[in-house]
């Protein structure tokens, strides 16, 4: 080996990236990079959902005016002191009730509490072990609407 005055000069190629996504996002850059001879895919994205064309603003006013309570209903009072009283009728504990419409004893004590949710099922279930007719809110009943009269 030769370690004399003479250095290698072999040619060394750089060459540059090509542009990030980042990068490729920004119109500059993209015809930056056209102009350099890079290859540069575009695409062209299409908004098909209406809503989304509409913008955040008509959302974010109907958002604010809404005025529902998204709760879910609960056993009423008359429908808890229903269940109970027969029950304690049939002279049945919440334990025993439940083994006979083979539920939870803990979902008994929910619907006597007014804590549960109701479920048509059960309540048919429970109706029939306990031979009354227990229905989801006894309260509530559908106005009669009567021939030509227009509700507004």
């Amino acid at each position: 080996m030769h370690m004399g005055g003479s250095q290698d000069w072999d040619q060394v190629v750089i060459r540059k990236k090509a542009p990030n996504s980042a990068a490729a996002k920004n119109p500059a850059a993209v015809n930056a990079a056209i102009r350099a001879g890079a290859e540069v895919e575009t695409v062209k994205k299409v908004v098909t959902n209406a809503s989304a064309a509409r913008g955040p603003i008509k959302s974010a006013v109907k958002l604010e005016n809404d005025t529902n309570t998204f709760e879910h209903d609960r056993v009423s009072s008359e429908l808890k002191k229903q269940i109970q009283s027969a029950r304690l009728a049939k002279k049945l504990t919440q334990a025993q009730l439940a083994q006979m419409i083979n539920e939870k004893p803990q979902l008994i004590n929910e619907y006597e509490s007014g804590k549960a949710i109701p479920n048509p099922q059960i309540l048919s279930k429970m109706s029939r072990v306990l031979g009354v007719t227990l229905k989801k809110n006894p309260s509530k009943k559908k106005p009669r609407r009567r021939p030509g009269e227009i509700r507004v």
